[in-house]
């Protein structure tokens, strides 16, 4: 019979494995949260999401480290699971199971969408981040490309040079968000018409947001969600490219 140490040892040695099984049972956890406590009306992805984030924040309060529980040797797995590449891989994978006729029906205002949304948000997130004392157009433009999601915001706080607090900001600022599209998106599917695939690229164009839009469209209708992921993919491409150039350049001409 296995000791305690050894357990540990093995949980070390497996370490992908160990993050694969912890994930599955939060994830488990959190969908029978959802189903009994919540009755349906907070989506198990948005309650995953926020342990995920009072599990890291312990973590790092427990290693003083800034990997979260990946910073714990037995749950070292995570610092891969959750890494870009599988995270691209899983986005990438989800976008496939979309219909390309679908697709061609969104047609440009699909596309258009992703455009207003990417610049919509950043312009929020920028006013927000003036309100707030920000008077730097490089931290500005960081925080209003956290506003449009959490990968944009670093990216382009990287591009630019930006401190790590503000690209920390920009990043809080993308998770709000995606937490907030995940559980508002059922509440709000009736009353826009948020039921065919056409309206479901429109939206994840404007939310941008690809796990706030894919949580809450699977508890909207789960055959919504390869239409949004979709959009908000792009999303994500466009703010990465527009941010940290465009609209850098034209928040630094109207801070001056």
């Amino acid at each position: 019979m296995m000791d305690d140490s050894m357990w540990v040892e093995l949980l070390v040695d497996k370490g992908l494995v160990a993050a694969f099984l912890f994930v599955g049972l939060i994830t488990w956890l959190s969908y029978w949260l959802s189903k009994h406590v919540t009755r349906g009306y907070v989506h198990g992805s948005a309650i995953a999401i926020a342990i995920g984030l009072g599990l890291a924040y312990l973590g790092g309060l427990y290693t003083g480290g800034n990997k979260g529980l990946a910073d714990i040797a037995m749950f070292s797995g995570l610092a891969v699971l959750g890494g870009s590449m599988l995270r691209d891989f899983a986005i990438i994978a989800t976008a496939y199971g979309a219909d390309l006729t679908a697709i061609k029906k969104a047609g440009w205002v699909g596309a258009l969408s992703v455009v207003i949304g990417v610049v919509l948000s950043f312009v929020v997130g920028a006013l927000v981040a003036y309100a707030f004392g920000y008077r730097d157009a490089v931290a500005i433009t960081t925080i209003g490309a956290g506003a449009a999601t959490y990968i944009v915001g670093p990216v382009t706080g990287t591009a630019l040079g930006a401190s790590s607090e503000v690209i920390a900001l920009s990043i809080a600022a993308g998770l709000v968000k995606s937490i907030l599209v995940m559980i508002c998106t059922p509440w709000v599917a009736n009353s826009i018409g948020l039921n065919n695939p056409q309206s479901a690229m429109v939206y994840g164009g404007l939310m941008g947001t690809t796990s706030g839009v894919a949580g809450g469209l699977a508890a909207t209708d789960p055959k919504l969600v390869p239409y949004g992921a979709m959009t908000a993919t792009f999303y994500t491409g466009v703010g990465c490219l527009l941010a940290p150039s465009l609209l850098f350049l034209i928040v630094r001409t109207v801070i001056g």
